[in-house]
């Protein structure tokens, strides 16, 4: 008798672990990605990749989801060099599309090698749509290539995505930004990008595990510094976050209007309305938002192209009375939410561990560093 327990309850504990492995309906081959947008981590060790090119989101194992405890510093100098070096390349000719960490602290980056290519004063990762090659870095340093041959993965098709040969009025393509930023949470795969549809901006959930069911909502905001609503610009950066209690998408977008938009709202086939709560100033494009926790309050962190990151309170974006959609023109400056500015030349950033993030920082000899900062200094 009590055997027969023993092998019931082994056999019920095997049961449980099968139906809460979500990547039991994932091949094992090599997902044919052209180019790596955006890239963000969900459980279970699955890093998702936003293919603009393919209009495809990836989702493939790359560790085995176990988390790490270490609160140690991270530091690594030169990144742009000990790429070149590893890939055979020209520093000059390096660029880091995203960056993640993984929950065991690996930093994954991924890169592309046509920078030499493009002639402009401001590059942007998305004027350059073939991001092909993804690296590890360990947390002590080690850099590697990570093949994406014989691994375990699947994926999801974007639908209508814009045009491959459709291009702004500066002669950029605009099928780069089919995917502009990727996030996970809560069951949840968030894509904001642009589409084929009239109202081109456009935010997608998908449900994972995939199950061919993506749902598509087209957004519109009121943008300050335009002095107009605008349907074409989509957004650049996103956070999904509770604000009070009920869930919300924190975007920003171009030249810089800062936007919440209720979740609830979001659903297939509907065109959503943005408010539009702060202006951060023109001639900026946001790179990366996170949410970190100091002395038990959440801020919002942004990395800009031509501002300091930004420190914005969660409590101040939940008690504000701002709604610049009723406004005229934001003309110069900032209006809205306040920030902070915290003097660091940014591209990318991640929280690292409990007590530091990582940020991907421009140093003032021009080379780029991967360089950890204490949350308590923010």
């Amino acid at each position: 008798m009590k055997k027969l327990y023993v092998i019931l309850m082994w056999m019920l504990l095997v049961t449980t672990v099968q139906a809460n492995d979500l990547t039991k309906d994932f091949v094992t081959g090599t997902p044919k990605v052209q180019s790596m947008s955006q890239l963000t981590f969900g459980p279970q060790g699955v890093l998702f990749v936003g293919d603009s090119k393919s209009s495809t989101v990836f989702a493939i194992q790359v560790e085995d989801g176990k988390k790490s405890e270490n609160d140690q510093r991270f530091s690594l100098r030169n990144v742009e060099g000990k790429i070149a070096s590893l890939l055979g390349a020209k520093a000059s000719d390096i660029l880091i599309h995203d960056m993640v960490v993984s929950p065991q602290q690996n930093v994954y980056l991924a890169v592309s090698r046509g920078r030499g290519k493009v002639k402009t004063y401001n590059l942007w990762p998305n004027y350059i749509d073939d991001a092909n090659v993804l690296l590890k870095v360990t947390p002590d340093g080690k850099m590697e290539a990570v093949s994406l041959q014989n691994v375990k993965y699947s994926q999801i098709a974007l639908p209508n995505p814009v045009a491959a040969d459709k291009k702004d009025r500066r002669g950029r393509s605009l099928r780069a930004d089919v995917i502009t930023d990727l996030s996970y949470a809560n069951g949840m795969v968030y894509v904001a990008g642009l589409s084929n549809e009239e109202f081109a901006s456009t935010f997608r959930k998908i449900p994972f595990p995939f199950k061919n069911k993506v749902s598509a909502s087209t957004l519109e905001i009121y943008h300050g510094a335009h002095g107009r609503y605008e349907t074409k610009s989509p957004i650049r950066a996103f956070v999904p976050y509770n604000l009070n209690g009920k869930p919300h998408i924190l975007a920003s977008y171009t030249c810089t209007p800062l936007v919440t938009i209720p979740e609830a709202k979001i659903e297939n086939g509907k065109h959503v309305k943005g408010r539009t709560i702060a202006e951060l100033g023109a001639g900026n494009m946001p790179l990366d938002m996170i949410v970190v926790n100091k002395n038990g309050q959440d801020y919002i962190l942004m990395a800009n192209t031509t501002r300091n990151v930004m420190k914005i309170a969660i409590k101040d974006i939940e008690t504000t009375k701002a709604n610049l959609s009723t406004r005229t023109k934001v003309r110069y400056g900032s209006e809205g939410v306040n920030y902070v500015s915290v003097p660091r030349l940014v591209q990318q950033m991640a929280v690292f561990n409990s007590k530091y993030i990582l940020m991907l920082m421009r140093m003032p000899d021009g080379s780029l560093s991967l360089s950890s900062m204490p949350i308590r200094r923010i």
